[in-house]
C-alpha cells in the first residue's frame, strides 16, 4: 500500500520537474567545459587536470564564435597542431575538405589523432575525407566542438600526438 502512495507522488511530481528542467536549458555563450576527472574517483585529491605545463594547450571554455584556449580567446574556426594554434579557413561544415586539411600532407611526424569538431551538431564526414585522413595516417574522431575541445584536452594531457580542427559551437549546418 505505501509502494502506491510513493509512485502517485512521484508521479504528481513529474510535470514539476520537467518544467524545472525546460527552465534551465544551457546558455551556450561562454560557458566552460565540464570538468574531465571522473567523479567519486580515488585520484580526486590529486588535480592533474588544471595544472598542466604552460606550453601545453588546454582548451578552458567556449562560446557560440570562438574558443578560450589557455586564457586567451579566440574567434572563429581553429587548427590546433603540435601546441599551435592557427586561424582555419572552413567556416561550415560543407567547406572542410583535402585541401582545408593539406597542412598534414607535409607535417611531420603525423599526429596520431584528428579530431575534428562539426559545430553544434555530428555532422557525418563525407568519404573522400575519411580516405585521405586515413591516407595520411591519421585516425578521425568527428564530434560536436564541445566534447571535440574536452577529448583533445584529454589526450593532449595523456601526451598522445593529437591535432584539433574546431569549427566554433555555434556553426550549425
Amino acid at each position: 500500500m505505501a509502494v502506491g502512495v510513493g509512485r502517485q507522488r512521484a508521479a504528481s511530481l513529474l510535470p514539476y520537474i520537467v518544467k524545472t528542467l525546460r527552465k534551465e536549458s544551457p546558455n551556450p555563450a561562454n560557458q566552460t567545459l565540464p570538468s574531465l576527472r571522473r567523479m567519486f574517483s580515488l585520484y580526486d585529491q590529486i588535480n592533474i587536470i588544471d595544472s598542466v605545463p604552460e606550453d601545453q594547450l588546454r582548451f578552458k571554455g567556449y562560446s557560440e564564435t570562438g574558443f578560450t584556449i589557455n586564457g586567451v580567446k579566440y574567434e572563429g574556426s581553429l587548427l590546433i597542431v603540435e601546441n599551435k594554434i592557427m586561424s582555419w579557413a572552413p567556416k561550415v561544415f560543407s567547406e572542410i575538405n583535402a585541401e582545408s586539411l593539406s597542412i598534414f600532407k607535409i607535417l611531420r611526424p603525423v599526429p596520431e589523432f584528428l579530431i575534428l569538431g562539426c559545430g553544434r551538431h555530428i555532422e557525418p564526414v563525407n568519404p573522400e575525407l575519411r580516405k585521405f585522413i586515413r591516407s595520411i595516417g591519421m585516425k578521425l574522431e568527428a564530434i560536436d566542438s564541445r566534447n571535440a575541445a574536452s577529448t583533445y584536452n584529454i589526450l593532449n594531457e595523456e601526451g598522445r600526438m593529437v591535432a584539433a580542427a574546431l569549427l566554433p559551437y555555434g556553426v550549425s549546418s
